[in-house]
């Protein structure tokens, strides 16, 4: 075990001595190419430094390392590598002020009300798995009075995990912890647009693991995460990013009939019952959108259903609610709402308000862009976007933005809602607001989702099961049962007693 790093809590200095690196077997190294790009601050679009552009020989390095410290790893009891995490768990602590303030300079997400949060609740994944080493247990089973039959739990080998720039922290937290506790050793490829803060805990928690146990690599998708996919080596796909690259994974997997977690994209709805507390649901709205977050997420309550009667007022206070909001520089304390992450995500979002006003729906566009001369005028900064009087056929309907943008459409009936809910082609997360209890149970049971909440829009937590149906994704996170069924093999054992 090596001595603690120190603290630095200026990110730009921080990003910089980062800068062009990866980790492999336990040491910073530069690409074998050489090769490096751009990561800007969203809000100023200055570089704050150079990622490590990884290609296959990259991938062939850290791929190596896991699996020569794989035996080893594994070899260690389950509670032994589970002390190892939640010590890494404890450093991270440590570390929070540093790692929020290096996220939100690469990802343009609000220091206080978002960057702040996910890195003070980033430890609480690596203690929460770290305590559940012991329930890597198998079971003996009742097969004959003469044989002594049972099953073991084995871990896979090397895990590959592809992470995106949301919430690149926690979503790493979810993939490695259980993965790591099951005996498995790991090989990360970071979003293009956040790499520094992930790299940045690697090497914290380099500073408790063996080497090789944990590796991180940057670069592009092709040429750095496809072939990852496509080791030999690596037993193991989990990915949380866009159906289109889901998909792509998903086939380059069964190439080698290997298991993949995908959690991938979703078109949320929130379903408001006209005796619902209006108060709670329009609160429940706000976060439940996570503008604060500048809707950036899989989960966001995109596709609002508010029962007729109540429609109107709940878009009145809505749209006051989520207009008092400041956007900002993320990094300043004052900023409520940052920036969108990239060029590209930018465009994208713009491109669909534009299709909103273009077929009629009509636009509440709230909050205000930061002043002119503030130096923020060329970050990408989008105000954000209530939509009503929206078709049911509208792309905005249909198709996940991941953007600040959410519609609200009127219903009749809980029959009606349910029915408009249902019918996408995403089931990763939903929501029911009302005070009658049956109405509650039957739309728990009716709405094709895999995170279902009732009066609540809370974030994913280690310890609640977590993942989605249709093309929102296979697999679950966060739980016991993610650690159990995703990283570990069942081995069945028939000992002849005669």
């Amino acid at each position: 075990m090596s001595e603690t790093l120190s603290i630095n809590l200026d990110p730009r200095l921080l990003a910089n001595e980062l800068s062009s690196l990866h980790l492999i077997n336990g040491a910073l190294v530069p690409a074998t190419s050489g090769e490096t790009f751009d990561v800007i601050y969203p809000a100023t679009l200055e570089v704050i430094g150079k990622a490590a552009a990884g290609d296959r020989d990259d991938v062939v390095s850290a791929v190596a390392a896991a699996k020569a410290a794989q035996p080893g790893w594994a070899g260690l009891s389950a509670r032994e590598r589970g002390k190892l995490i939640v010590e890494c768990g404890r450093r991270l602590t440590e570390h929070a002020e540093e790692l929020g303030r290096l996220v939100a300079l690469e990802t343009g997400k609000a220091l206080r009300t978002e960057s702040r949060v996910e890195a003070s609740v980033l430890a609480d994944a690596f203690v929460f798995y770290g305590g559940l080493g012991s329930e890597l247990k198998g079971e003996t089973v009742p097969f004959s009075p003469t044989m002594m039959t049972l099953t073991q739990r084995e871990p896979i080998g090397v895990v590959a995990a592809i992470i995106p720039w949301n919430v690149p922290m926690m979503l790493m937290a979810y993939k490695i912890a259980p993965a790591l506790v099951a005996g498995n050793t790991v090989v990360v490829k970071s979003a293009e647009e956040a790499p520094f803060a992930v790299l940045r805990i690697c090497q914290i928690m380099n500073q408790v693991l063996p080497a090789g146990v944990f590796n991180i690599l940057s670069g592009m998708g092709p040429e750095c995460g496809g072939p990852l996919v496509a080791h030999p080596d690596v037993g193991k796909v989990t990915f949380t990013g866009s159906v289109e690259t889901g998909k792509i994974i998903y086939r380059a997997a069964a190439e080698k009939l290997i298991p993949v977690t995908l959690e991938l994209g979703g078109k949320s709805p929130m379903i408001v019952m006209a005796d619902a507390d209006l108060d709670k649901a329009v609160d429940g709205a706000v976060g439940g959108m996570r503008f604060t977050r500048q809707g950036q997420s899989c989960t966001a309550a995109t596709r609002i259903y508010v029962e007729e009667p109540l429609r109107e007022a709940f878009v009145e206070k809505l749209t006051a609610k989520v207009n008092k909001l400041k956007m900002g520089d993320p990094l300043d304390e004052a900023t409520d709402i940052g920036t969108i992450v990239s060029q590209q995500q930018y465009e994208r979002v713009t491109s669909f308000i534009e299709i909103g006003k273009k077929e009629g729906a009509t636009a509440h566009e709230l909050s205000a862009l930061p002043q002119a001369g503030s130096g923020l005028d060329k970050g990408f900064f989008v105000r954000p976007v209530v939509f009503t009087n929206v078709s049911d056929e509208s792309r905005l309907t249909r198709e996940e933005i991941f953007g600040p943008v959410t519609c609200v459409y009127g219903f009749n009936g809980l029959e009606e809602a349910l029915r408009l809910a249902n019918d996408s082609v995403y089931g990763l997360a939903a929501t029911i607001w009302t005070r009658d209890l049956k109405t509650a149970m039957t739309a728990t049971q009716r709405l094709q989702a895999g995170f279902v909440q009732v009066n609540q829009n809370l974030v994913v937590m280690p310890g609640l099961s977590y993942g989605g149906i249709k093309q929102s994704g296979l697999g679950r996170e966060a739980s016991l049962e993610a650690m159990l069924e995703h990283f570990t093999h069942k081995k069945t054992v028939i000992i002849n007693m005669t």
